[in-house]
């Protein structure tokens, strides 16, 4: 079994805007490259680099190189073009999208950028025409098409504007943005029953709110501050907190309220046609922020923020795919930007931790969360983050320490709380001290039945210290029955199975394990290690081999060449097993990671 790979979901569960596994060493990037190419060949595939490597600052700087060559090249200029536009230089990236504002293959882009500044100029007409695009995609038509709404409602038509949203075509989906952006041209336009009746039925449409959380926040604020300044403050309350309950794992709508109902003049979350098309791009590109994606979403958010500056959702939602692309700087510098009053500064100062503890600044990290516990002794997530530093470090005991600070803090565990309890757990069974350990594993399933992650690691263990053998293999088999796709999972049981003896059903779910996670060194050894006990020696040589060449720790790498030269040693009896090449490699500590997606309306898991 892998506990430490394993650990990389647990603690998005409960902290959603936290998760743990280990980091990959970052990708060589442009700057590692010479700062001058001597060819067009030279230049454009640096550039590629650099690009593919998230360094838009070098992509930048050779592709401009590239264009010294071959000025004419279009196909170097829109690649140009959207490296700026995707590292925020909106300003240097307007003559470029002038000069490709009639090549179809770019002009969703280049067009794109031209209507937005001349949204900030309010040249209303001028946007109505840029969005007309002679190749659009489904989300093309949806941005161009709520654009120019807000141009007409910019011009003193809402009414033509509402009636432009109903007609767009497009995917189900599409219909809460379409919703949405109707509620806030009616709340600006003053038409307080429509608007009323618009954030009611987006708020409605809980399967599209699922789908795309983010929008579901900013709809939460949008609708709270309009009961809020129509006298309705129980409902604007009520509303937030239901919503706060849902979004569990963000405190942007805690605080949100907290300054909503101590606020003497409550604004509109969207006071002016700009920042209502800058909305347009907030909510569509946090909806696309998917894995993959991260580069095409932060485009979107870049291009919206000359119509909004330093608008604390969106340099937040940036420093997040800051992070997501391994850009820990980054990261850093856009959350630094989110002011102490904004709603979003706590989540953004968690996230500085948590990116500086990536960056191995762990004392600046730890440092900076005390700051947080100081300001709220009772923030299981600050106690949680903290942890998984020290655990990061090895320092199991001042994890422990931490996690029992957590524990004194909370009054009456709930569901939310299983986590706190089974890091904890975590902690001690690291420390070898199972007395203490199991007890916490234990109440964490008491608090979250059925709990995978906590239902693995204590079925695991109780195997790997040869008791409890079948309650711990029916924990496993449960765990891989609620996450039959999650590799490391279904590679304890296939170990679990090893370590009992048993190589043949060993054998079956390490293969299986081994699909899920073909590139995983450790896995791959587990199957080598079975079907050597199985009597498969040829396949067992190919398997360490296999996992010899999937980069294993030092450590792990020098028992697997062992095993490739002298196989492993007799079998003693069945059972579980304690020597030589059969152990299971011993747990790492998990790394803080930045920004995982915040829970969907209704997700109970």
């Amino acid at each position: 079994m892998q506990r430490s790979k394993l650990l990389g979901s647990v603690m998005g569960a409960t902290l959603a805007a936290l998760t743990i596994s280990v980091i990959s060493a970052p990708a060589a990037t442009g700057k590692d490259l010479a700062t001058a190419a001597g060819s067009l060949s030279g230049a454009f595939l640096s550039a590629r680099t650099a690009e593919r490597s998230n360094d838009f600052d070098s992509a930048i700087s050779f592709y401009r190189q590239a264009l010294a060559y071959d000025p004419k090249n279009k196909e170097l200029r829109q690649s140009l073009l959207l490296v700026l536009l995707t590292d925020g230089q909106f300003k240097e990236a307007l003559p470029i999208a002038q000069e490709l504002k009639s090549v179809p293959e770019i002009e969703r882009f280049s067009r794109l950028a031209l209507g937005i500044d001349a949204m900030n100029k309010k040249q209303y007409q001028k946007v109505d025409n840029l969005m007309l695009l002679s190749l659009q995609s489904d989300l093309d038509r949806m941005i161009t098409g709520l654009i120019s709404a807000w141009a007409r409602a910019g011009a003193g038509k809402p009414n033509e504007a509402l009636a432009m949203i109903s007609k767009l075509k497009g995917p189900d989906g599409f219909a809460l943005f379409k919703i949405y952006n109707s509620a806030l041209i009616a709340d600006m336009a003053g038409q307080k029953d429509k608007a009323a009746a618009f954030y009611q039925s987006a708020l409605d449409d809980r399967p599209s709110l699922a789908a795309a959380p983010d929008t579901y926040e900013r709809l939460i604020e949008a609708y709270a501050s309009f009961k809020m300044r129509n006298g309705d403050k129980d409902g604007a309350e009520a509303l937030i907190k239901d919503a706060s309950e849902v979004l569990s794992g963000r405190m942007v709508l805690v605080e949100f309220g907290k300054q909503l109902s101590a606020a003497k003049t409550v604004k509109p979350l969207v006071q002016t046609p700009q920042q209502g098309a800058a909305e347009v791009l907030y909510t569509l590109a946090t909806a696309i922020n998917r894995s993959g994606a991260e580069a095409f979403s932060k485009l979107y958010l870049q291009m919206s923020l000359p119509l909004r500056p330093d608008h604390d959702a969106t340099l937040f939602q940036i420093g997040d795919i800051s992070a997501k692309l391994e850009q820990p700087e980054k990261a850093v510098e856009y959350f630094t930007r989110i002011p102490p009053d904004s709603a979003y500064n706590r989540d953004a100062e968690m996230q500085i931790a948590i990116n500086l503890a990536i960056l191995k600044r762990h004392d600046e990290a730890i440092t900076h969360l005390n700051g947080l516990l100081a300001a709220d002794p009772k923030d299981i997530r600050t106690y949680l983050a903290i942890g998984s530093i020290y655990a990061q470090d090895k320092n199991y005991a001042k994890a422990a320490e931490t996690y029992d600070k957590a524990v004194a803090a909370i009054e009456k565990p709930e569901r939310n709380d299983w986590m706190i309890f089974y890091q904890r757990g975590i902690a001690y069974e690291r420390l070898k001290q199972w007395d203490k350990a199991e007890p916490n594993f234990t109440k964490a399933l008491e608090l979250y039945p059925d709990q995978p992650q906590v239902q693995n690691y204590l079925g695991y263990s109780w195997i790997d210290m040869n008791i409890k053998l079948e309650q711990g293999l029916d924990l496993i088999k449960k765990a891989v029955a609620s996450r039959p796709q999650d590799g490391y999972i279904v590679d304890s049981l296939g170990w679990a199975y090893y370590r009992m003896g048993n190589y043949a059903d060993a054998v079956i779910q390490l293969e299986q394990a081994v699909k899920l996670r073909p590139e995983d060194a450790t896995i791959n050894d587990h199957l080598g290690d079975a079907y050597w006990r199985a009597g498969r020696k040829l396949e067992a040589t190919f398997q360490w081999a296999h996992a010899r060449d999937s980069k294993p720790e030092p450590e792990d790498l020098v028992k697997i060449e062992e095993k490739l030269k002298n196989g492993l040693p007799d079998a003693k009896e069945p059972g579980v097993a304690k020597n030589g090449g059969d152990s299971p490699k011993a747990p790492e500590p998990p790394a803080p990671q930045p920004a995982a997606p915040v829970p969907a309306p209704d997700n109970k898991g």
